[in-house]
């Protein structure tokens, strides 16, 4: 039993690679799990370029296992990534920052930065002034809080992350304390400053009008591949058991997708048939070498098995 369970906290008796989830579909509306893959695809123009299955239904831990698996198919890596904040978190803004992939990754709440009424808590840590020379923060009421120490955390990959931590000095008979926190004694809080300078250059990158392109081609990537494939062409769950035999069912799947959309793109300019039939033949053949992509737009989709 513990074998088959792995480092999982549930499998199938019917599918043992399969994990239980909560899929987007939940027609009770009561958030039932069910056995299924957390599918990951990378697209570009709407073809599907990479794809690998996973047996967590966190899509933070999967951006790096994929871009090993893209890196395995194409012999490097993406120049640019662009994903959703599910997947924005220190460990992968430093693994893109290492291997040279320009970022285009939102973090947690990006979005509701952007909502033109947003103001920010000027209690919370972030909003804080902090003198990184002395290294130390100022409360809102003027007081120093002093640095007493770092907290380590491991994540589930096994990824270290370090939090500063600091502690105000004189807390009690503050006017502001009830707004500023509730527990009684000194404030403390904790700040990830390498988490904080990834998430500073992923907003700088977001906002850029490169940015803005790249979120706005992000809708129209991987979830119109989703669409088409969960609405068009009604495959909307695994029809084969074990994860080896879903693998070669969803190959075949994005084989017989990418034909079709070539087959759509060279109807539409007009090519002739012979060229056509050409053009279908190469691309089964240099796919798997194509070297030219220069974006990997990722989405994750989580199918019954």
């Amino acid at each position: 039993h513990l074998e088959v369970l792995g480092e999982r906290n549930s499998y199938s008796k019917t599918d043992p690679d399969a994990t239980f989830m909560r899929m987007k579909e939940d027609a009770m509306k009561n958030g039932q799990t069910k056995p299924g893959y957390n599918l990951q695809t990378g697209t570009e123009n709407q073809f599907i370029i990479d794809f690998r299955l996973f047996p967590n239904p966190t899509d933070t831990l999967t951006l790096i296992p994929f871009f090993h698996s893209f890196q395995h198919r194409y012999n490097r890596l993406p120049g640019i990534g662009v994903a959703d904040s599910g997947y924005g978190s220190e460990e992968n803004y430093r693994f893109m920052q290492e291997n040279a992939i320009e970022a285009f990754v939102k973090y947690n709440y990006f979005h509701k930065e952007q909502r033109p009424r947003y103001t920010p808590n000027p209690f919370h840590a972030e909003s804080l002034h902090y003198n990184a020379g002395e290294d130390y923060y100022v409360c809102p009421m003027g007081q120093h809080m002093n640095r007493i120490g770092t907290r380590r955390d491991k994540t589930a990959s096994g990824y270290i992350t370090e939090s500063a931590r600091y502690k105000a000095q004189r807390c009690e008979g503050c006017p502001l304390h009830g707004s500023c926190f509730k527990a009684r004694g000194n404030r403390i809080i904790e700040v990830n400053h390498r988490l904080n300078q990834y998430k500073r250059q992923a907003r700088e990158r977001l906002v850029s009008e490169e940015g803005v392109r790249h979120r706005g081609r992000r809708c129209i990537e991987p979830e119109a591949v989703f669409g088409q494939m969960k609405y068009n062409m009604a495959y909307r769950r695994f029809r084969h058991v074990g994860e080896d035999k879903v693998t070669m069912d969803f190959a075949f799947f994005a084989i017989a997708f990418n034909i079709k959309k070539m087959c759509a793109k060279l109807r539409k300019a007009g090519k002739e048939f012979i060229t056509l039939a050409k053009a279908i033949f190469i691309g089964l053949f240099i796919t798997r070498y194509n070297g030219n992509i220069a974006t990997c737009y990722q989405m994750n989709e989580k199918k019954a098995a």
